[in-house]
């Protein structure tokens, strides 16, 4: 087919169903396409074909949402363009696509459909408009607008006002597009003289231009005549400037975001680059790099002190970061750590990746809004490390007091100063810390609670916190101190409080149930607190009178005890002692068990045990051996090595749990020589210390977890370490009346303490004989 103008289109065309807009003659689009019609006509026409005549198709608009795409044709529209592919791309991810950059050549109208499938091809007419009287017109206002603007704008200009043209904007009538193009070069004229008008009253005046939405495009902005702009801010450049200026950040940080302020006035915001940007300097315009608040306690020590020479502080309990916070009257930050494994997670991510964003203490600081806030680094001994580097390794310069006062995050990529940021960390062991990260904190032991405590701290906070919690009070509801003992004693074992609420929560939706039923107890039965899970007949009378919780209720709701069996049960044979040991959730007592048989000589142990723990138990049959003769021990054959003719079995019970470490040294001594010698250990004695191949005792961590464990446990005697003496200081005052401690320096005093009368070839015996003999 021949038309005016010279171009020339083929009579039959196929037609590429699009959503993406309108192809205009002479303009030049991208379309990406990924229907199965559309796909065929790539592969069969475009990329088969080998003369220029196969590359021209018909580009025609889909009236049908793509997600809705069914093998039925859509209606099509009578009018498309007739354009040539330029350049076809294919890719498989994230699923097989082509994207096509097609020119347009002309317009045409639809005669008829010749097929559907595998695309559709069409009888076309080439439309052959005459020239619009309009054509002056338009030509003038195009002047006029070009004569306004500056002459290194127009490459800017002129690009952009190539705006997408919607379906339903297109039409073949030239006459209608004139009148069609004639408002928006108007809108675009009067959209240059409010701009115009705008900078020459100001900056103050930013609020009033309207912003782009949809009307004409300048370079770095759009203006919408229509609307006004609804935010503030939006995408004025202006204001954020201001920002920038009234941020009082540093010298350095101020050259960046002006830098960054500069190439963002020259970018289009339809560039991916210009929402990057702008996020950037929003997040820098908001960091505290000035803003702080006031400390309200020890407000004259704390300025004569330099914050940045104040290491990390690592505790035990979380709960006591908030209260550090709350009584200097400072803001407070969690930043959870386990199980972090990536450094961009401390650090943050370089702006070159997709979704790059800060790390997380640059984010702190943004969510505190100040620069002197209390950050809770929570379990940083759960760290972990992968591919992505090492996080604990990231965390030294931020809690490096020689370091951090320039701490730059990969985001930011300038310094900020954290020297004044008071950083807590806790977490239960130091075991897993790396030391070079460990060397940077001051480490204080946060050991656990005594009975006693625990009683006041449930009555003071965790029986009103769960009364409250389950829409009960005092008057419905009474724990005893009496019962909260119980509680403590029978029904929980640990350093801390966690199981003792949980214990406390289920006491209080019991009397909830029952309370919600409508049920009340009378007097008599209220006070003794029997059947309160149905073993009586409730009464109406008197509402007034609470629910007390005593030892036959407490076993109605939380059931057996769970830890009745006294310490002395275990001491029925010889080969028992009683051990002490520290655990990441405060002190544990732990038996030690023995039994001997005929053999060769061989020792068992059991009770998954660690390398140090198996040394010691070598280290104590060794001494023992070498001093047998001493201390009468004899074999099960009655030599005088305890080994001969026998094989030895040492049990750790609860052999679900771990155990390793060098303070049962003492512990399996004992439990041995009460074995070899037939004799019993004392039920009420308890003991820690590490030993050496020579029978000294040496000092051990964890004393007042380990005291007050055996405290718990109804111990009355503790044999430790003559070194650790100094530790009892640390001892509540009740603990160190109702103990009795003896100081150990070595195997032979802990054998005299360990047994009733003394144990037979210790020094104190010897004396003891020697004094007998004379008299």
């Amino acid at each position: 087919m021949t038309s005016g103008g010279g171009i020339q289109i083929p009579s039959r065309l196929p037609l590429l169903l699009t959503h993406e807009g309108v192809l205009l003659p002479g303009s030049t689009v991208r379309f990406s396409i990924d229907s199965p019609r559309n796909m065929h006509l790539v592969s069969q026409r475009l990329l088969r074909g080998t003369s220029l005549k196969s590359t021209i198709i018909g580009v025609i608009p889909n009236t049908r949402d793509p997600e809705h795409d069914t093998d039925d044709l859509p209606t099509l529209h009578k009018i498309g363009t007739a354009g040539i592919a330029v350049q076809v791309v294919g890719s498989n991810w994230p699923k097989p696509h082509y994207t096509l950059l097609i020119t347009g050549l002309c317009r045409f109208s639809v005669s008829s459909l010749l097929k559907e499938r595998p695309f559709v091809l069409a009888e076309v007419n080439k439309s052959n408009p005459t020239v619009s009287p309009h054509v002056c017109v338009l030509v003038a206002k195009f002047r006029r607008l070009l004569d306004s603007l500056p002459r290194e704008t127009l490459p800017d200009v002129v690009a952009s006002m190539i705006r997408t043209i919607k379906q339903g904007e297109t039409t073949v009538s030239l006459e209608e597009r004139f009148k069609k193009a004639l408002p928006m070069l108007t809108r675009q004229i009067e959209g240059l003289k409010l701009l115009q008008k705008t900078r020459k009253m100001g900056p103050d005046n930013d609020k009033r231009v309207l912003s782009v939405r949809k009307g004409g495009v300048f370079p770095g902005r759009q203006f919408n005549l229509d609307e006004e702009d609804e935010d503030d801010d939006g995408d004025d450049t202006g204001s954020l400037e201001k920002k920038v200026h009234g941020a009082n950040m540093p010298e350095a940080a101020l050259r960046v975001c002006l830098k960054e302020l500069k190439r963002l006035k020259k970018m289009p915001q339809s560039m991916p680059e210009y929402a990057l940007t702008r996020n950037y300097l929003d997040l820098m315009v908001e960091l505290p790099w000035s803003k702080s608040t006031k400390d309200v306690c020890w407000s004259t020590w704390l300025q004569c002190v330099n914050m940045s020479h104040i290491y990390l502080l690592l505790f035990g309990k979380t709960s006591v970061g908030r209260s550090i916070a709350r009584t200097l009257g400072r803001e407070f930050h969690r930043i959870a750590l386990g199980g972090v494994c990536d450094q961009s997670d401390i650090r943050g991510h370089r702006r070159t990746y997709v979704g790059s964003m800060p790390g997380r203490i640059i984010n702190g600081l943004k969510t505190v809004g100040v620069n002197n806030p209390v950050f809770l680094l929570d379990e940083v001994d759960k760290l972990g490390k992968s591919l992505q580097g090492d996080p604990a390794a990231a965390l030294l310069e931020v809690l490096d007091p020689e370091q951090n006062h320039s701490f730059t995050d990969h985001y930011l990529n300038v310094a900020f100063d954290l020297s004044q940021v008071l950083f807590i960390a806790t977490a239960n062991t130091t075991a897993t810390i790396p030391p070079a990260l460990l060397d940077r904190m001051e480490v204080l032991q946060v050991p656990g609670y005594t009975q006693e405590e625990k009683v006041e701290i449930a009555h003071r906070h965790l029986i009103p916190n769960q009364l409250e919690q389950h829409g009960l009070t005092p008057q419905q509801l009474h724990i005893p101190q009496d019962t909260t003992q119980d509680i403590i004693s029978r029904y929980t074992r640990e350093a801390g409080v966690r199981s003792l609420e949980r214990k406390i929560g289920a006491i209080c939706r019991a009397v909830a149930v029952k309370v919600a039923e409508g049920h009340r107890l009378t007097k008599t039965e209220a006070r003794s607190g029997a059947g309160l899970m149905g073993c009586i007949s409730y009464k109406a009378a008197p509402p007034e009178m609470p629910i007390v919780i005593d030892h036959i209720a407490l076993k109605d709701i939380l059931g057996p005890p769970l830890f009745e069996m006294e310490v002395s049960e275990r001491f029925t044979l010889p080969g028992v002692a009683l051990g002490l040991v520290w655990t990441p959730l405060g002190g544990e007592i732990m038996f030690v068990e023995a039994s001997r048989m005929e053999g060769e000589g061989q020792l068992t142990l059991t009770g998954q045990l660690g390398d140090v723990m198996k040394e010691s138990a070598h280290l104590a049959i060794s001494w023992l051996r070498a001093n047998a003769k001493t201390y009468q021990l004899t074999s099960m054959v009655g030599g005088p090595d305890p080994l001969e003719g026998t094989d030895i079995h040492l049990h750790f019970p609860a052999g679900a749990v771990t155990k390793d470490g060098p303070s049962a040294g003492v512990t399996i001594v004992t439990c041995l020589a009460s074995l070899f010698s037939g004799r019993l250990v004392r039920s009420d004695v308890a003991m820690t210390g590490e030993i050496t191949l020579r029978g000294l005792v040496l000092p051990v961590g964890g004393i007042k977890d380990k005291v007050l464990a055996a405290y718990r446990a109804g111990v009355k005697r503790v044999i430790l370490p003559k070194r650790n003496e100094k530790d009892l200081e640390e001892l509540p005052a009740n603990v160190r009346a109702d103990l009795d401690f003896v100081t150990a320096g070595n195997l032979d005093e802990v054998l005299n303490a360990a047994f009733d009368g003394g144990f037979p070839g210790t020094a104190s015996t010897r004396t003891h004989h020697q004094l007998t003999s004379k008299l």
